[in-house]
C-alpha cells in the first residue's frame, strides 16, 4: 500500500510541476516586455543622516467603508488604490492618476483584461484591468508603456486610471476576471 500511495504522490507532483510550468510559460508569452530604460544620471551624494531624520512614510489605511474580503479598493478623492488580500496580509497601496470619467461609488467586478493596447487617449498602455463604464467610456486601471503619469487632458473623456508600471504589474497579478473592485468617492 505504501508503494502505491507514494507512486500516486509522485505522479501528482509531476503533473503539478508541469501545470505550473505551462501557466508560467503562458503568462510570460502574453505579458509585454518592458522597454529598456535609459541609464539614470549618477546620484548626488546623500546628506549625512541626522538624529532628526524623517520617519519613513506610514502605510495608508484601507478605508473602513470598503467592505471585506479580497478586493481592489479605489478612492477617487484620495487618488489611491489598495490591493486587499484575504488572510491578514498587509495590503499593497499606491497613488494613481484618475481618469476624466469616474465610475459611481459601488462594487464592480473585473470584466476584461488586456496585456497591451492603445488607450482612449491614444497612448500605448499595458496591464489593462477593466471594471466599469462611466459617461459612455470604459473605465479601468492601466500603466503607460513609457512609464509617464501626466495629468489627464480634462477636455477629453478617458477611462484610464493610470499607475506606475510596477504598480500596474501588481494590479495585473492581483485583479483577475471577476475580482471585486470597490469604488469610493
Amino acid at each position: 500500500m505504501a508503494r502505491s500511495s507514494s507512486g500516486i504522490v509522485a505522479g501528482l507532483t509531476v503533473v503539478a510541476i508541469a501545470a505550473v510550468g505551462f501557466l508560467g510559460y503562458q503568462a510570460s508569452a502574453t505579458a509585454p516586455a518592458h522597454p529598456p530604460k535609459a541609464a539614470a544620471p549618477p546620484a548626488a551624494p546623500s546628506p549625512v543622516p541626522s538624529a532628526h531624520a524623517a520617519e519613513p512614510a506610514k502605510p495608508v489605511a484601507v478605508p473602513a467603508e470598503s467592505g471585506t474580503g479580497s478586493r481592489v479598493v479605489y478612492s477617487v478623492s484620495q487618488k489611491r488604490v489598495w490591493l486587499v488580500s484575504e488572510g491578514g496580509q498587509e495590503p499593497k497601496s499606491f497613488a494613481v492618476k484618475p481618469s476624466t470619467a469616474h465610475p459611481k461609488p459601488g462594487t464592480y467586478l473585473v470584466n476584461s483584461r488586456s496585456g497591451a493596447v492603445t488607450g482612449s487617449d491614444g497612448v500605448p498602455i499595458e496591464h489593462v484591468v477593466r471594471f466599469a463604464t462611466a459617461d459612455g467610456v470604459v473605465v479601468g486601471f492601466s500603466s503607460r508603456v513609457d512609464g509617464e503619469m501626466p495629468e489627464p487632458d480634462q477636455s477629453k473623456k478617458t477611462g484610464g486610471i493610470r499607475m506606475a508600471r510596477a504598480d500596474g504589474d501588481a494590479m495585473w497579478a492581483f485583479a483577475t476576471i471577476n475580482s471585486k473592485v470597490v469604488v469610493l468617492p
